[in-house]
């Protein structure tokens, strides 16, 4: 890429997409908690979420796959951005392995509120990982 060639240049926009990318997890963050504890509040049932159950056991499932397909092309590109991304790809795991408990806790036992107290124990994790970027801190 003609973007490669000025060492400052892509510095400088790695620094920007890694801030791009905290800034919408920090939003990210916000509404997730906003939702969780509007959804306590008001005593909420979150329906049923068969495709929701799907959706977590297949991103636990490919995102590993993703994650050391970004870090390999990231180390070859010696690009801190696509490192960043691939861990963030590996937060994704965990966010759903989060998502996957509150969910089958609803199904399977009726408790209506461990989905948003799941989405809570996410707010924090969403947060640093937002703060982060902001800072244009990478993972390698």
């Amino acid at each position: 890429m003609s973007v490669d060639a000025d060492e400052q240049r892509r510095e400088r926009n790695e620094k920007l997409s890694l801030k791009i990318v905290g800034s919408c997890f920090l939003a990210l963050a916000a509404y997730v908690g906003y939702e969780s504890i509007s959804g306590l509040l008001s005593r909420k049932q979150p329906e049923h979420s068969i495709p929701g159950i799907v959706l977590a056991c297949v991103s636990l499932i490919l995102m590993p796959l993703l994650s050391r397909a970004k870090k390999k092309v990231g180390n070859s590109l010696s690009s801190a951005a696509m490192r960043a991304d691939a861990k963030q790809t590996d937060f994704c795991v965990y966010l759903s392995a989060i998502l996957l408990v509150g969910l089958l806790l609803n199904v399977a036992l009726g408790w209506w509120w461990a989905d948003p107290i799941a989405a809570l124990v996410m707010v924090p994790i969403i947060a640093k990982e937002g703060i982060d970027g902001i800072k244009a801190r990478t993972c390698c």
